[in-house]
């Protein structure tokens, strides 16, 4: 069903997909938007190990709530900072794309912890975290996305 990369040799092995998933802080996540045009938004997210799902925390409402449920297939990509070879401008990228599907989350004791994970990602301010969690936590609207193919290549710019 889904497609096998042109430039196979510029895969890359699934734990570095992983690696990148868990150590980058963003990526854009697209769906089908209003009258079938892409919409794709840059989101933060957390890859949890344990059950392979990459969740996301989002407002109530919105494009973004619409489109998913009325399509709840969706891709995410993610690239890494790059490096550069020594002697060299090219820049060379290493992304990953997921293809899958999305489900809101309504269990509060998943939310609640998705979140403590995914503030993680950008403080260890753990009374920070807490306080938040607090005044905001069961308010909180969340969702994953489920991956049904992965896939990640390294491109050189030049």
């Amino acid at each position: 069903m889904f497609r096998e990369m042109t430039r196979i040799k510029k895969k890359i092995p699934p734990e570095e997909c992983v690696r990148i998933l868990k150590q980058e802080l963003r990526g854009v996540l697209s769906v089908t938007g209003d009258d079938g045009y892409p919409y794709g938004m840059p989101l933060n997210h957390y890859y949890n190990e344990d059950d392979g799902k990459i969740y996301f925390h989002s407002g109530r409402q919105g494009h973004k709530i619409d489109a998913m449920r009325r399509d709840a297939k969706a891709s995410f990509c993610v690239m890494d900072k790059g490096y550069r070879d020594e002697g060299e401008w090219a820049l060379n990228i290493k992304s990953v794309i997921i293809f899958g599907h999305l489900e809101e989350i309504n269990d509060t004791d998943v939310i609640i912890e998705m979140s403590r994970r995914l503030s993680r990602k950008f403080t260890d301010d753990e009374e920070y975290i807490e306080d938040e969690i607090r005044k905001f936590g069961k308010q909180t609207f969340m969702f994953a996305l489920v991956p049904e193919h992965i896939s990640g290549k390294l491109v050189k710019e030049s």
